[in-house]
């Protein structure tokens, strides 16, 4: 029997990708509606990124941390979206058993470092209003790479650690992912094997990354709010806690999802709620991410007043 499902496992090269089950027309109206989102995540992460580049008033640590977001976001978004949007018009629903570890690894590494980037936004945000002498110091130019490269480093971890149990199961010929893209619970729901330890791990990972992470981030803004409600004028308070808003925004999408998604033992029991959050976080969170930060912060809004400006005083 194990010599049978050894040799059924290396036989297996390949996936489909059953993604939305329905009719034709529906096919072409996702295939607009996630066409059109991704534009929006191009243009509008690249945009942030142009900005924050260009412009010396945003040459800070909080928009250092805003443009490496922007980097992960339209990098996760970009490992799906492009092969989403193939299959939606081809017959051809196929991935590679190679194509499949590598979008999963990928996609795995950049969730994981976001979830750590947040927490240190926060910190950031939290030594900037509660320790604002010390600031220059605790978040000089090396203590902020160093912050971003941990980040990498701890999603990379995730990522290699999640990649090589869900990788390690056995398929054994079933090859039809109940999914748009290659991710932990459909790839369990096709093994033939015992999952209870993927499951567990997946679980393990995902609360300790949540718990860690906002930890840090509940901390930063509890003493972040007790600084902000000894200013004492209305005005001030506003103008402080303004600077928070924006992120607060971000991490309450970006954890209220991977918590339903990945944090609860029952989330692999239904593939279509699976299926509807996993377009909320690999595509609908990485086109409001730049939006919610140009919309709702100040200086980003001048930024941009002044390049449009300087462009067309050039006219």
């Amino acid at each position: 029997m194990k010599e049978e499902l050894n040799r059924n496992y290396s036989e297996l090269t390949e996936f489909i990708l059953l993604g939305f089950r329905t009719s034709p027309d529906v096919q072409i109206f996702l295939f607009l509606f996630f066409l059109l989102v991704y534009m929006v995540i191009v243009v509008g992460n690249i945009s942030m990124i142009i900005v924050i580049k260009i412009d010396s008033r945003l040459h800070m640590p909080m928009y250092f941390f805003l443009r490496n977001l922007s980097y992960l976001d339209l990098c996760y978004s970009t490992v799906i979206a492009p092969k989403t949007l193939a299959t939606f018009l081809s017959k051809d629903k196929k991935i590679s058993y190679n194509g499949c570890a590598t979008q999963f690894f990928f996609f795995a590494l950049c969730v994981g470092t976001e979830g750590f980037l947040l927490a240190v936004m926060a910190y950031d945000r939290f030594s900037a209003i509660c320790s604002p002498f010390l600031y220059t110091i605790r978040m000089s130019q090396q203590a902020c790479t160093r912050l971003v490269i941990g980040s990498y480093i701890f999603g990379g971890i995730n990522s290699m650690v999640q990649t090589g149990f869900t990788f390690s199961l056995h398929f054994c010929g079933e090859n039809r992912l109940d999914h748009f893209f290659c991710d932990v619970p459909a790839l369990i729901k096709i093994s033939c094997t015992d999952t209870s330890v993927n499951e567990i791990v997946l679980f393990i990972l995902s609360a300790l990354i949540i718990v860690t992470t906002t930890t840090v981030i509940v901390v930063s803004y509890a003493y972040i709010l007790s600084t902000v409600l000894k200013i004492p004028s209305a005005h001030g308070r506003g103008k402080t806690f303004s600077t928070c808003s924006s992120h607060i925004t971000v991490v309450s999408l970006f954890y209220g999802t991977v918590f339903f998604m990945y944090a609860q033992p029952g989330a692999i029991s239904s593939p279509e709620k699976s299926k509807i959050i996993a377009v909320f976080y690999t595509l609908i969170i990485p086109m409001l991410n730049p939006l919610i930060y140009s919309l709702r912060n100040r200086e980003v809004k001048y930024a941009v007043k002044r390049i449009l400006l300087r462009k067309l005083s050039f006219h």
